[in-house]
C-alpha cells in the first residue's frame, strides 16, 4: 500500500510537497462571491448559504442559552471531563507562553520597554465535516482568553448533532456561539452582520473554501495562517513498528490530501511498518480516506545516515514532527510541533499536552509557528527621553535625518 522511496524519487516527493485539498484559484472565484454577498446582505445572506450548502433552514443564527444548556444533557459525563482536563492543561501551556512586559533604561536618559495589549474581539472557526471537533474549539478559544482577549466569537457549520462543539465552546469561555460555516461565515465575522459582530482577528483552519475567504480578505481583518492537508514526519532510527504505523495512520485518516511520512535509515524497520500499517488499516473504520493518504501522499523513505534526514526534515517543515530518537533535536530548524520519544504520540498533541494543534503546514513552519497566545497580542513598545537623554541623542537623530532628507526630522530633534 505504502511506497517505500529514496530520496532520489523526486516525482513522488514533489506529488507530496504540493499535494492540495484543490485548485484554490477555482475556489476564489466562487468564494469572492460568496463574500460580496453576505457584505451587502448579511444576515438574510447567510440565512441564504445555509440553505444552499448545508441544507439547513436556520432559525437562530446565534446558539441560545437554552440550546447551550440543551447540549450539556447530550453530552456523557466522561466526555465532559475529558474536554475539562484538555481545558486545565491547555490554559497551563499558553500561562507559560505569555510574554511579560519589561522597562529598561538603556542609556543616560534613555528608557525603552514592552508592554501588552490583548486584541479585543475574535472569531474562531471550527470547521464541520463527518465527525464533531470540540478539541479545535479548546486550541483556538482557550489561547484567546488567556491572552486576555474580552469578546471571543465561535462560527461553526449548522448540523444536528453539534452539542460536543456547543459544550467545548462554552466550557473553553466562548463569549457567542454562532450556526454559520464556510466562507460566509469568514466574511461575516471580517465584516460583521446584524448578528455576527465584526472582529479583529480570524483563526482556526477550514476547507479549501475557507482558506480562499482568508485570503481574499487579507488586509481587511487579521489573520491566523492559510492551512492546508494535514501532515506528520516521523523519523525513527530503530522503534516499535506498531506505534509508528498508528501514528501514520492517525494522520492519514484526516483527509485524502494528508500526508504521512516516516524517514529512517533501517531497511528492517520501514519493511516492518509497511506491514503493520496494512495490518491496521483493515480495522480503521477510516480506511477509505486512509488508503488514499497512504497511496497518493504518503511514503516510508529510506536515508543513508542523520545529515540527509536532517536536511530532508528541514526542506520539508512538518506539520508535525515525531522523532522517535531525540539526538537530531539540536539540528531541526522548521517543524511547527516537535513530539519527542515513542511515547509522544501525535495524538496527545491534537487532545491533551496544551499546546494548540492549529499548526502551519506545506512548509509554512519555515517563518511561522504555530497558534499560541502570541496570535492575540500586541506588544507595543514603549519609549521615555529625558532632557539629558535627547541632549545625548541628537547627534545620531540629526546627522541620520539629514542623510535622509527628511529636515522635519532633523528639526523636531534641534528645538529639544
Amino acid at each position: 500500500m505504502i511506497k517505500t522511496i529514496t530520496l532520489k524519487d523526486k516525482e513522488t516527493l514533489n506529488k507530496i510537497k504540493k499535494r492540495s485539498s484543490g485548485d484554490i484559484d477555482d475556489a476564489i472565484k466562487a468564494t469572492k462571491v460568496i463574500i460580496d454577498e453576505v457584505k451587502k446582505n448579511g444576515d438574510k445572506a447567510l440565512i441564504n448559504f445555509s440553505k444552499k450548502f448545508d441544507n439547513y433552514k436556520l432559525k437562530n443564527i446565534q446558539v441560545s442559552k437554552k440550546e447551550i444548556k440543551q447540549a450539556y444533557k447530550k453530552v456523557d459525563k466522561e466526555t465532559i471531563n475529558a474536554l475539562k482536563k484538555s481545558i486545565t492543561n491547555i490554559k497551563t501551556y499558553a500561562k507559560l507562553q505569555m510574554p511579560k512586559e519589561w522597562k529598561k533604561t538603556i542609556s543616560k536618559g534613555v528608557e525603552v520597554g514592552q508592554i501588552i495589549r490583548p486584541l479585543e474581539s475574535v472569531g474562531c472557526y471550527i470547521p464541520g465535516g463527518l465527525y464533531a471537533l470540540p478539541s479545535s474549539v479548546l486550541m483556538t478559544v482557550i489561547p484567546a482568553k488567556v491572552a486576555g482577549v474580552k469578546n471571543i466569537v465561535v462560527c461553526t457549520p449548522p448540523r444536528k448533532n453539534n452539542e460536543l462543539v456547543i459544550v467545548a465552546a462554552d466550557l473553553a469561555g466562548a463569549n457567542k456561539i454562532f450556526k454559520v460555516g464556510g466562507a460566509q461565515a469568514i466574511a461575516a465575522l471580517a465584516y460583521g452582520t446584524k448578528s455576527i459582530p465584526k472582529v479583529n482577528k480570524i483563526v482556526g483552519p477550514g476547507n479549501i473554501y475557507v482558506t480562499a475567504a482568508k485570503k481574499i480578505l487579507y488586509g481587511e481583518v487579521g489573520l491566523d495562517f492559510l492551512a492546508g492537508p494535514s501532515e506528520i514526519l516521523i523519523y525513527a532510527e530503530k522503534g516499535n513498528e506498531n506505534f509508528i504505523a498508528a501514528d501514520m495512520l492517525a494522520q492519514a485518516e484526516h483527509d485524502r490530501y494528508a500526508s504521512a511520512i516516516l524517514v529512517t535509515p533501517n531497511k528492517t524497520l520501514a519493511k516492518k511498518v509497511a506491514k503493520a500499517i496494512d495490518e491496521q488499516l483493515t480495522q480503521l473504520p477510516t480506511q477509505i480516506i486512509a488508503r488514499q493518504s497512504l497511496r497518493n501522499y504518503s511514503a516510508i523513505i529510506l536515508v543513508k545516515n542523520k545529515k540527509e534526514a536532517i536536511n530532508f526534515i528541514n526542506d520539508f517543515a512538518p506539520e508535525h514532527l515525531e522523532l522517535f530518537q531525540e539526538s537530531i533535536l539540536k539540528d531541526i530548524k522548521n517543524a511547527g510541533a516537535i513530539f519527542l520519544g515513542e511515547n509522544t504520540c501525535e495524538a496527545a498533541g491534537d487532545y491533551a499536552t496544551g499546546p494548540s494543534h492549529v499548526l502551519p503546514t506545506g512548509q509554512a513552519s519555515k517563518y511561522r509557528s504555530g497558534l499560541s497566545v502570541y496570535d492575540f497580542i500586541k506588544m507595543p513598545s514603549i519609549q521615555k527621553i529625558s532632557k539629558e537623554g535627547i541632549k545625548s541623542l541628537k547627534p545620531t537623530i540629526k546627522t541620520i535625518a539629514k542623510e535622509e532628507g527628511l529636515l522635519a526630522h532633523k528639526k523636531s530633534a534641534e528645538l529639544r
